[in-house]
């Protein structure tokens, strides 16, 4: 009997110890995350940089970008929805640069990321001259080693 109590009881630690190594970093994860992002902003960024980002995301992915996106719902098709928006605004960028600020771990479902940017092109729908600079917060939600919902603030 103490055998086979001791038995289960290493199956359990080692199952525990697997776990924990198999969780995700979520400090190096912002760090990618931020890094795939900002690529897609880049005036040589393709389709494959945003593939690249959207690999980090669930397909059901919710998005609020406020004041413009103000649903963060997520949706069956929200990685889809995610791709059609960025492509339409694929190399309207010029000119980009982006600085990581401060990231913020909140236990392992939460993320938030602080960055400032600088962008310079032409709008895709307008032709307009595009410029601005801004600090943005995006708040990221964790499941299953992915972001399930992203919601950005500006400063």
């Amino acid at each position: 009997m103490k055998a086979t109590l001791a038995i289960i009881l290493s199956f359990a630690f080692v199952a525990t110890c697997s776990a924990q190594e198999s969780q995700l970093n979520l400090k190096d994860f912002a760090q990618q995350y931020f890094d795939k992002m900002t690529a897609t902003q880049a005036p040589t960024a393709s389709e494959k940089e945003i593939e690249a980002y959207l690999a980090l995301l669930t397909d059901d992915v919710g998005h609020s970008h406020l004041p413009w996106v103000t649903d963060d719902s997520r949706q069956p098709n929200g990685k889809a929805l995610k791709r059609k928006g960025m492509m339409f605004y694929l190399g309207a960028h010029t000119n980009y640069s982006a600085e990581l600020l401060d990231v913020f771990v909140f236990n392992s479902s939460a993320i938030a990321i602080r960055y400032k940017n600088y962008a310079k092109g032409i709008h895709p729908e307008t032709k307009r001259p595009i410029e601005y600079s801004q600090t943005m917060m995006e708040v990221l939600e964790i499941e299953d080693d992915k972001v399930a919902v992203i919601r950005k603030y500006h400063e």
